[in-house]
């Protein structure tokens, strides 16, 4: 009996490790590990498209500028095209407005900090003290890493399109170059506005995050049903402006002609009120009176009769 345990403890052993790799192999090569490879795949490729869709659009502003890669970019991630890529960037946005609602990462920063330097500077003391060389030491580089000039170039250059997207996308909407884009944002920022009052900004965040990654795919996935429905509002609205527009001209038409027919009955009689008064006066009526029928003037100087009279009286006076 005891000869013949080692020889079944050692079977036993080399049945549980033929056993374990027997399971190890079925996980590994099993559908469960196929689908997951198979997902895997598929994600890293949506990936490398959604990186290759950042290039300059051909279409460019409506002031003649091109835009920038990131048109692009946020078009290709937005739409949907690559579901798995818009899913996993939806998921981090929503992750990281919770973490920064809920997290203090700012304290956990600075723990992680002085928890590892204090580790590096113990692991150094103790080595020089114990081993005679420090451990951190031996775990330094041989040189220490640096950011090259072309890594250092073209993340600059991607901060600046990034940035020129933000500023170029806001003068479209302020300029009304995509009027649906810009009737959106109008309604977004008016909602917001009241929202505020009772909604905290993290969520206010979240709510746009959702509205502004959902949208697109409620769009892309009923596109044929609100085409539709967004028509027949077409054709009603257009409709009802031609109606507006049929009896506002109606009713400018009246206006107008009676309004000449006024002004020409005024005009005709200022006309008429200024030949009269500039008409001349009619002649006055002849008199049957003559010139003989009055008498006739005298021709003697009255002064001098009167003196001659005078003079004549004054004997009889004496």
């Amino acid at each position: 009996m005891a000869t013949e345990s080692p020889a079944n403890g050692g079977t036993s052993v080399d049945t549980l490790k033929g056993n374990a790799k027997a399971a190890y192999d079925q996980l590994a090569n099993g559908p469960v590990a196929a689908t997951m490879k198979d997902q895997t795949a598929k994600t890293g490729a949506e990936f490398s498209n959604l990186a290759n869709a950042r290039r300059t659009p051909a279409t460019p502003a409506a002031t003649g500028q091109p835009l920038t890669h990131y048109h692009s970019f946020f078009s290709e991630l937005l739409s949907w095209n690559n579901p798995r890529a818009s899913a996993i960037a939806y998921a981090s946005t929503v992750a990281l407005i919770f973490a920064v609602r809920y997290l203090d990462i700012i304290r956990y920063f600075f723990k992680l900090t002085w928890m590892a330097l204090g580790v590096t500077v113990l692991a150094e003391v103790t080595g020089k003290t114990i081993l005679g060389h420090g451990l951190a030491t031996q775990l330094r580089p041989r040189k220490y890493y640096t950011v090259s000039r072309e890594t250092t170039d073209a993340l600059i250059g991607d901060v600046h399109e990034l940035v020129n997207f933000f500023v170029i996308e806001a003068q479209r909407i302020l300029f009304a170059e995509n009027v649906p884009a810009s009737t959106a944002a109008a309604v977004g920022a008016f909602l917001s506005y009241f929202l505020a009052k009772v909604v905290p900004y993290w969520g206010l965040a979240l709510i746009g995050t959702t509205v502004l990654f959902l949208a697109p795919l409620i769009y892309t996935t009923n596109q044929e049903l609100i085409d539709h429905y967004v028509k027949e509002g077409s054709d009603m609205l257009n409709s009802q402006t031609e109606q507006l527009r049929q009896v506002a001209s109606k009713h400018t038409s009246q206006a107008t002609e009676i309004t000449k027919q006024y002004m020409g009955d005024y005009t005709a009689k200022a006309q008429m009120m200024l030949h009269r008064g500039s008409a001349s006066p009619e002649p006055a009526p002849k008199s049957n009176i003559k010139e003989t029928d009055f008498p006739e003037a005298p021709k003697k100087d009255i002064k001098s009769e009167e003196v001659g009279v005078e003079g004549a009286e004054e004997p009889l006076a004496a």
